[in-house]
């Protein structure tokens, strides 16, 4: 009995010797690597387009024999255009760079109220602007895929139709489609990566515009010749909503 023990441990321990070295010369069972977090970089060049809405207020107009024309109404209009930049992702979350707009306006028409003059007749003025363009500088604060920045630097505005009609007797005089007006940009907004290279964002800006000015020409008829007319307080806003096709990899 005890020689039937022996013999039965015996067996036991060289199948459990065979199955450790069968074992030992097996390789071992593979390992999924885990892939290594990569965050979004908003790092490359930029092309897109926006839609939106732009006002001023009323603006107020005046010329150098003393008349002062009231601004008749505050200008809202649709805007429509696109724009082009470059972001450098500095560390986790600092970005800057930089971007240029340009933007065209549905009839953004500043007129004043008539304002009787004696021995000319009843005078109206208003100057007419058909698009914006801009160039500032942007910084932000990168929060994974969403982008808080702030922009600031210069934009143009064009004054391609500065008229000033006599109503009294139906006759106009324009100035000439070169008669533009610039002033300084400030603005703020908030882009989202939604897809790998495509952003959507919200923006407002504020354009401060500077003076600008027409003079009546020798031999406009119902006008007094060389009077010149001025413009004040037509500062603009806007607030656009657009995207973005995001070059990476510079």
């Amino acid at each position: 009995m005890k020689k039937l023990l022996l013999l039965g441990f015996a067996l036991t321990a060289l199948a459990v010797g065979r199955a450790n070295a069968a074992d030992l010369g097996r390789p071992p069972p593979p390992v999924t690597p885990i892939p290594a977090y990569i965050p979004f970089s908003w790092t490359g060049f930029y092309i897109g387009g926006n839609v939106g809405v732009t006002w001023s207020p009323k603006g107020e107009f005046s010329d150098n024999l003393g008349n002062f024309f009231d601004g008749a109404s505050q200008s809202t209009v649709f805007t429509g255009g696109g724009q082009v930049g470059a972001n450098y992702q500095v560390n986790y979350w600092l970005v800057v760079g930089v971007e240029a707009d340009f933007n065209w306006l549905t009839d953004h028409n500043n007129k004043s109220n008539a304002v009787f003059i004696p021995s000319v007749g009843n005078i109206q003025v208003a100057a007419d602007s058909r698009w914006i363009t801009t160039l500032a500088a942007r910084v932000g604060v990168a929060v994974e895929r969403g982008l808080f920045y702030v922009k600031g630097g210069g934009g143009w505005v064009s004054d391609n139709q500065f008229t000033v009609t006599n109503e009294t007797t139906g006759g106009s005089f324009s100035a000439s489609n070169t008669n533009n007006v610039g002033g300084w940009l400030a603005g703020a907004g908030f882009e989202y990566a939604f897809a790998p290279n495509w952003t959507a964002k919200v923006e407002y800006d504020f354009l401060g515009l500077s003076n600008t000015s027409f003079t009546v020409p020798a031999g406009a008829f119902g006008f007094s010749s060389g009077d010149t007319f001025t413009t004040r307080n037509r500062d603009l806003q806007m607030v656009t909503v657009g995207f973005n096709y995001l070059f990476t990899g510079w």
